[in-house]
C-alpha cells in the first residue's frame, strides 16, 4: 500500500511503500512533552520504504532536544512535522506522522498511547529504533 503525506503547504512530503499490505496501522501517540504539546501520533513499517522529499530546504528546521537521537522535520512556513529521523550506525531510520496522511481511510488506524521512554537508555532507544522504525529511507532535499 502506498501511503502520501505532507505537511500543510506541502513544503515536506513523503511517500510510505507499506510492505505487506496492512489490516490495520497503529498510530502511537508519543508521550514525550515535544509530541504531547503537538499532539504528535506516529507510525512506522519496518519492512517497508520511505520516500521524503522537501522542494524547499531553507523552510526546514531540524530539532532535537533531549538525547539529540531523533530529528523532528519541521516546515517553517506551516509548522507542521511530518517526520522524525534518527541516524543510526551511519544508516537513517523514520517515523511519519498519521495526522500528515492524504487519503487514508481513518479505519485502518490503530490509536494507541505510546510507553513512556522516560529513563530509557541512549543505547536501548537506538536499539528499538532499529527495530521498529522505517530502515530503507531516502531523504531528498531540492535544490532552487
Amino acid at each position: 500500500m502506498l501511503i502520501s503525506g505532507k505537511c500543510h503547504c506541502g513544503n515536506i512530503s513523503f511517500a510510505l511503500n507499506w510492505e505487506p499490505e496492512p489490516s490495520e496501522i497503529p498510530a502511537r501517540a508519543c508521550t514525550c512533552s515535544f509530541c504531547i504539546k503537538h499532539g504528535g501520533v506516529w507510525t512506522s513499517c519496518p519492512t517497508g520504504s520511505l520516500k521524503v522529499s522537501v522542494k524547499e530546504p531553507s523552510h526546514v528546521s531540524k530539532y532535537s532536544f533531549g538525547t539529540k537521537t531523533a530529528h523532528f522535520h519541521i516546515c517553517s512556513k506551516c509548522g507542521i512535522a511530518p517526520v522524525v529521523t534518527s541516524c543510526i550506525d551511519g544508516r537513517l531510520y523514520a517515523v511519519v506522522s498519521v495526522n500528515a496522511f492524504e487519503g487514508v481511510d481513518p479505519s485502518l488506524l490503530r490509536r494507541a498511547s505510546a510507553t513512556t521512554f522516560d529513563g530509557e537508555s541512549e543505547e536501548v532507544r537506538l536499539a528499538r529504533r532499529k527495530r521498529n522504525w522505517i530502515a530503507n529511507v531516502e531523504y531528498d532535499e531540492k535544490r532552487a
